[in-house]
């Protein structure tokens, strides 16, 4: 589906804690038949997720070797994991098993501070095996450019991303925030600018972008040092400066003031010790400290920033997207697919530790405030085959480049009983779908009903759905 002409706005709230210095599916029944239906007023689980965090696994990921191992061969040849927790009904693969970070003494004191093997926890994760980005198309979308612009927008050449989407509906909360002398960040995209896209009224809705691991270079406030008297007189040219243009070309004006204020605003956050992840204190903050945080997620560029999200989310962010890894192996897969996962495996261990030792301004743990969602452009296949002549994987239009079997992870689905559970199931031979096909869109619109957003201006086709608290 290509966007629509007038996109709709999805509200998600903004949330801050901030007052001192410091799913998923659409209309889904049958997998051949999509049926579109008004905008839907919400779910079960709404208001009931504090944090998003929102992982993209790039390049396009082979789902049925992780998250839906008991497919066949030919769609996951490394086979299942040798042993998996209790209670899970989705396949572990044993991609899934792999850990160099648990071997060794470093390895030990991991296990000791409570990581375990991805398998070993696969009871508190559900998976959506049938997360399909146009369940009214008749084969998959295995295209990079236009796979990602579903994956970041929800359509084809559509020019409002999702997390601008998040900020512009949790514009109220942020501001009654504010209106109390908050302050209230708004979500996060680390170093992806594709994730911070919008225009018209949206524009001043996108998230930042950070570029880099974390906030080491960013100054001081230069407006703030200047007398009462200079400051007026700025914001008063900045006032004169967008009422002299035309009313059609205000928003991007408007959107330039936002970014100053909110720059201004936010300068005592980002010039916080806390937010310099890479400085090995060891002083605990929300009861974990930096040094920690770096232990158990590792210090490579993917493990930064989920680190910088976490403390991001502390200041009262209520969102954050990265990317880990490149999996389009379209050669090299066999041996490449274990380097990438290896570390996949870790972020997943390290961060059910961290977000369940980090405790929250709202009383409990992180984890019980947050979810945890990893998705990608689409999925691989082999073309019937374990693997291509070059030992890697392709795209194209079958379901194996369709079906996403995403993964979901967090306090939601501990608390509704869902961890471990399949929401769907896949012939095991052919990958057709035996039982609901969930729209991408929905997804997102359960993302954002989960964080008490307004959605009602985005996606409107497409339900929320309460498959991730009520199966």
């Amino acid at each position: 589906m290509s966007k629509p002409k007038s996109p709709r706005g999805l509200a998600v709230n903004r949330r801050t804690f901030l007052k001192s210095a410091v799913a998923v599916t659409g209309a889904a029944a049958f997998p051949h038949i999509w049926v579109q239906q008004p905008a839907y007023a919400g779910t079960s689980a709404r208001g009931a997720v504090k944090h998003l965090l929102y992982i993209r696994l790039g390049g396009g990921f082979r789902f049925t070797a992780a998250f839906n191992g008991e497919s066949a061969s030919q769609f996951n040849p490394f086979g299942l994991a040798d042993r998996a927790a209790s209670g899970v009904d989705w396949g572990v693969g044993r991609m899934l098993a792999e850990a160099s970070w648990l071997q060794g003494d470093d390895g030990q004191r991991r296990r000791d501070a409570g990581m375990r093997t991805v398998p070993d926890l696969a009871n508190q994760i559900a998976v959506l095996p049938c997360v399909d980005h146009e369940p009214n198309a008749n084969r998959a979308d295995g295209n990079h450019g236009t796979g990602l612009e579903r994956y970041l927008t929800g359509y084809v050449g559509g020019d409002t991303s999702f997390f601008t989407m998040i900020n512009y509906a949790l514009r109220e909360r942020a501001a009654a925030i504010q209106a109390e002398g908050g302050i209230a960040l708004p979500a996060f995209s680390l170093s992806d600018a594709g994730m911070s896209i919008g225009h018209g009224r949206y524009a001043s809705f996108r998230p930042p972008v950070v570029q880099g691991d974390g906030f080491e270079g960013f100054g001081f406030d230069a407006t703030s040092s200047l007398p009462e008297w200079a400051q007026a007189l700025s914001a008063r040219m900045d006032a004169r400066a967008r009422d002299r243009q035309n009313p059609f070309a205000r928003d991007q004006v408007d959107a330039y003031l936002q970014t100053r204020e909110a720059t201004r605003s936010y300068s005592s956050i980002f010039n916080s010790d806390v937010l310099r992840i890479r400085n090995n204190s060891e002083e605990a903050v929300d009861g974990i400290s930096n040094r920690q945080l770096g232990f158990l997620l590792g210090d490579t560029r993917a493990a930064r920033h989920v680190r910088l999200a976490l403390r991001l989310f502390g200041f009262g962010s209520p969102a954050c997207f990265l990317n880990q890894g490149y999996y389009d192996m379209h050669s090299g897969e066999e041996n490449g697919l274990p380097r990438q996962m290896d570390e996949l495996n870790r972020l997943i261990s390290g961060l059910d530790v961290a977000l369940k030792t980090m405790d929250h301004p709202d009383g409990g743990t992180y984890w019980d405030h947050t979810l945890v969602v990893f998705g990608s452009e689409f999925g691989r296949t082999a073309g019937g085959n374990r693997f291509n002549s070059a030992r890697g994987s392709d795209h194209g239009g079958d379901r194996a480049t369709r079906w996403m079997s995403m993964p979901f992870m967090g306090g939601l689905i501990d608390e509704a009983g869902m961890g471990g559970r399949m929401i769907g199931e896949t012939d095991r031979d052919d990958l057709q779908a035996r039982d609901r096909v969930f729209s991408y869109r929905s997804v997102l619109k359960t993302l954002m009903d989960a964080l008490g957003g307004d959605h009602r201006e985005f996606f409107p086709g497409d339900l929320p759905t309460d498959a991730l608290v009520r199966g």
